[in-house]
């Protein structure tokens, strides 16, 4: 046998004995690996209702046993099923909702930030006060504003998918004003005054300058939107009252609603597919997510 390397003779004398290596690093991964099963099983236990035929929630025994493609096929071939549809309204009304939060969150966040007027503390306590209430409260008189609106204006009536974006909208001022607040305090004036001596306006500074600065916190918020007018129910039942137009939320709860009739092998696949958008985009946002301000405003 041959004598051990110089290489290997070091990588063995800076090995730190295996009790501590468990103390200090093992026990994560032990933590890591619980973590992940107990977030993987509910993705099987759905999939196996998905893909086995006339599956329900309690008369499934074996996992994966009789696997078929009936019921994703039912989603997307039968006269019946809306869900392509469905799905292009939620990808329409979550998009829009996320696009114009992080576009008036970040404008008034640049506002309260930059600018010293009156009242101005006064409408951030407020903001903070409103973003304590969820928007669910108001559904009654969601209703009757929608009911009367849709008498004058039906576009903004019920039913209507641009109604539901604008209660949406109405709602997101609150929380993203005061997480996008502390974020724009941190990028220093400095930038926006060496800006102003090469004859910038605060429209060119904000577009240009702040929004590229300030991209993780967007992305933060936009996903935030997206996810909770994605995955919403309450209101957007209320608002939308026809088939056609429903979102997957409300869409996906009508396949289980009838307590002596559920389907929730329908149910389960449709849930699985609505699960690929935000995975997409968690993934898509992930490096602005994980990036830091300093790194932005350096490489900017």
């Amino acid at each position: 046998m041959s004598a051990p390397s110089m290489a290997e003779t070091t990588h063995t004398l800076n090995r730190p004995p295996r009790s501590k290596w468990w103390r200090e690093i093992g026990w994560r991964h032990i933590v890591g690996v619980v973590a992940v099963i107990y977030a993987v099983f509910p993705l099987v236990f759905a999939a196996n209702i998905a893909l086995t035929p006339g599956a329900g929630i309690s008369n499934t025994s074996d996992l994966f046993g009789n696997v078929g493609w009936g019921n994703f096929t039912y989603l997307f071939t039968d006269s019946q099923s809306f869900f392509v549809r469905w799905i292009a309204n939620t990808l329409v009304v979550g998009c829009t909702t996320a696009i114009g939060t992080v576009l008036m969150g970040a404008a008034a966040s640049y506002a309260f930030s930059r600018f010293r007027f009156r009242g101005r503390r006064f409408t951030l306590s407020a903001l903070l006060v409103i973003q304590m209430f969820p928007q669910m409260l108001a559904f009654v008189a969601i209703f009757l504003l929608l009911t009367a609106l849709g008498e004058v204006i039906p576009v903004l009536g019920m039913n209507s998918l641009i109604a539901l974006i604008c209660v949406y909208l109405g709602g997101a001022l609150g929380a993203n004003t005061y997480l996008m607040y502390g974020f724009f305090n941190t990028v220093p004036q400095e930038i926006d005054e060496a800006a102003k001596i090469d004859g910038a306006t605060h429209a060119q500074i904000f577009w240009t300058i702040i929004l590229r600065l300030v991209a993780p916190v967007l992305a933060v918020a936009g996903l935030l939107s997206f996810i909770s007018s994605f995955s919403e129910y309450i209101i957007a039942k209320l608002v939308l009252t026809e088939a056609p137009n429903y979102t997957l939320a409300v869409a996906l709860y009508s396949f289980v609603a009838d307590p002596m009739n559920p389907h929730w092998g329908w149910f389960a696949a449709g849930a699985l597919i609505a699960a690929i958008p935000v995975l997409v985009l968690f993934l898509f946002l992930q490096r602005y997510i994980v990036s830091g301000l300093t790194s932005g405003a350096v490489k900017g």
